[in-house]
């Protein structure tokens, strides 16, 4: 019980926290690609993985959330079903919904009502047509079994404080033969008395595992070919643009300041992971 009650207040911690996040729309998650600085919106989306051409259109709320673009490396094909785990703004769902094409699906998914609205709204702005956005929770899929192929998400799974339910969720929607392309954060010898701050719980680093125990978690689940093929450590140089910027939100109350962020320098890094479900 005592754990359940835990896991409550994390969620609660980080839904209300991206919920005044996208109400207050000042950096949400990431700059404003229409009204950053030109050369930190360069360099901000360079480390993120997005190209100029991806956010070339996008309405003018759309921001780049996360740790890395998923839809880069996922080999998404025309007529699939792509499921985006911690939707957010849309903007993965955007990318996703191009990709596989008239003919395919995108799905959302997102625990914030806040965000969902604001997803909607940016899927028809963007002319998506193929597209929903589902509330509910990644430990509690409202998908069916076997109705994906391929998951993506974005900085998220760290946030749930029960990540064996899913990766078991994830594996029980995909079809056979589907893959997960996610990225995320990992910890480098992270000490525990750092886990209970919610603030860096939301700003995607308190939550975050190992990368040897992130791998294992895919694979007692079911996954196979589980693969790391991208890492980026943050250094005191830019860990303060993942917990405050790409996942903190910029000029959130809960934002962790420089004293504070400067103990998790070198301790995570993101990582792409890749897997499938034979």
């Amino acid at each position: 019980m005592a754990d359940q009650k835990k896991s409550d207040k994390i969620k609660s911690a980080v839904r209300e926290h991206y919920a005044q996040a996208i109400i207050n729309k000042g950096g949400c998650c990431g700059p404003n690609l229409q009204t950053f600085d030109p050369d930190a919106a360069g360099r901000f989306v360079a480390m993120a993985g997005y190209t100029p051409d991806e956010l070339k259109g996008l309405p003018e709320d759309v921001t780049t959330f996360g740790c890395g673009n998923p839809v880069a490396l996922a080999q998404v094909a025309e007529g699939e079903t792509v499921l985006d785990l911690g939707s957010g703004a849309g903007l993965d769902l955007i990318l996703a919904a191009k990709k596989v094409g008239p003919t395919g699906r995108v799905i959302g998914l997102d625990m914030t009502p806040e965000m969902i609205e604001t997803c909607r709204k940016n899927l028809e702005r963007a002319g998506v047509t193929n597209g929903e956005v589902r509330m509910g929770e990644m430990e509690a899929m409202p998908v069916d079994d076997a109705e994906i192929d391929w998951i993506i998400s974005n900085c998220v799974i760290n946030l749930s404080p029960e990540k064996e339910k899913v990766f078991a969720e994830s594996f029980r929607v995909l079809k056979p033969g589907g893959r997960l392309m996610v990225s995320d954060i990992v910890t480098i010898d992270l000490p525990e008395e750092y886990r209970d701050d919610l603030a860096a719980w939301a700003g995607c680093i308190a939550g975050a595992v190992s990368e040897e125990a992130y791998v294992e978690l895919a694979r007692r689940a079911g996954f196979v070919d589980v693969e790391i093929i991208e890492k980026l450590v943050y250094n005191e140089a830019t860990i303060g643009a993942l917990a405050n910027e790409s996942c903190g939100c910029s000029g959130s109350e809960s934002n962790l300041n420089d004293a504070a962020l400067a103990k998790y320098a070198n301790r995570v890094a993101s990582v792409k992971v890749s897997a499938r479900k034979p």
